[in-house]
């Protein structure tokens, strides 16, 4: 198989979808790889460890596309790039497709076979080609909010940590899956006082355990949520349903209600955000705005800040299963991992996402008719 690797064009993205190492993985099983010259570049990759490992560097975008068979990225592709599609085109990266109805109509009209990291789930629940996105987002999160707190971002003017005698921060984080797990960490660990929300009482009960009683713990609701973004200096949203878009839960009265200067970071944001008052997605160039005193970050690709820590942490999962796809041919791999099936959202004409296909008002089908 040809499998293609484009520079990503997002902006502020400096993440790529293969590191030298998943060259020499596909090479060693007989298949070729197209790179975009400068694909690495701002994860500290040149061109010619890549070449090194048997990739082939060739000049544009355009052209990976049309030598490729497959195609794996780490974001949704923008629309410069919708008409680079080939029918029948293997689409293999983030599509978060659920908030974005263009991406999802270009994709059928071009006819794709688009397969989501962000879908791909195991029995148990876990995604894991989103973990490691999840988990470096998280740990970010509260470095982001930490700097956004100082007075010169219009924050609040406070420390996390606090000082002897003067108290600590309230972090309120929404959501206790992977993002909140590792927010609450980084945040725990700066010295902030920490709340975390979630609708799973077995999950809270293992944070619990887990943090040793050093956070709170509150089950999720319209109230509880209310009365902790009031008293938040820093709010993280870390609400995630699989391959859906993200409910608001924080409304705009809420937001009104928390004191001026406090900051709000929506990891949520690329799957619609769960915040009502942001009603935009802002880039690592102008990363946050003020609404009621309040700083609001929505930026959509926070792993990006940390390309090369983001690109082989991604591609140390991503990588296993796009060497299946191009060994078995994308049937085969997808009907015998349902893991992976879980991941087909576009097969030609086709939504084979059920969430996907309730946010837009779109037929479902099943995956499994389609691949017969």
């Amino acid at each position: 198989m040809k499998i293609g690797v484009p520079k990503e064009i997002k902006i502020g993205e400096e993440r790529v979808a293969i590191t030298p190492a998943g060259v020499e993985s596909f090479c060693s099983n007989g298949h070729t790889v197209y790179i975009e010259k400068n694909a690495g570049i701002g994860s500290g990759i040149e061109d010619e460890e890549y070449i090194k490992a048997g990739a082939e560097i060739v000049e544009t975008s355009y052209e990976v596309f049309q030598n490729s068979d497959m195609i794996i990225k780490v974001k949704e592709p923008q629309p410069s790039e919708y008409d680079y599609f080939k029918e029948g085109q293997i689409l293999f990266t983030y599509l978060h497709l659920a908030p974005n109805i263009e991406l999802t109509k270009a994709l059928l009209k071009k006819k794709i076979i688009g397969i989501a990291y962000e879908t791909v789930q195991n029995e148990d629940g876990s995604l894991p080609l989103l973990v490691p996105m999840s988990e470096v987002a998280g740990r970010m999160s509260v470095i982001i909010g930490a700097y956004l707190l100082e007075n010169i971002n219009k924050g609040r003017g406070v420390l996390l940590s606090g000082v002897p005698g003067v108290e600590q921060a309230e972090v309120v984080i929404i959501g206790g899956g992977t993002v909140g797990t590792n927010a609450a960490k980084i945040a725990s660990g700066m010295g902030a006082h920490v709340t975390i929300l979630d609708l799973n009482a077995q999950r809270l009960a293992y944070l619990d355990d887990i943090f040793g009683g050093k956070i709170t713990t509150l089950m999720s609701n319209s109230y509880n949520i209310a009365e902790s973004v009031k008293k938040a200096d820093l709010l993280i949203g870390a609400v995630l349903i699989p391959g859906s878009k993200t409910p608001k839960l924080v409304t705009e009265n809420m937001v009104k209600s928390m004191k001026k200067g406090s900051v709000i970071v929506d990891v949520a944001i690329d799957q619609g955000g769960s915040v009502e008052t942001i009603d935009m997605i802002t880039t690592h160039e102008n990363p946050y705005f003020i609404k009621y005193g309040v700083v609001h970050y929505s930026v959509a690709n926070i792993p990006g800040a940390v390309p090369r820590t983001s690109t082989f942490a991604l591609t140390n999962v991503t990588i296993p299963y796009a060497i299946d796809i191009a060994n078995k041919g994308y049937k085969k791999a997808l009907l015998e991992n349902k893991s992976l099936l879980h991941g087909l959202n576009i097969y030609y004409d086709n939504v084979t996402y059920k969430a996907v296909a309730d946010a837009h008002g779109f037929k479902y089908v099943d995956p499994y008719e389609v691949l017969k």
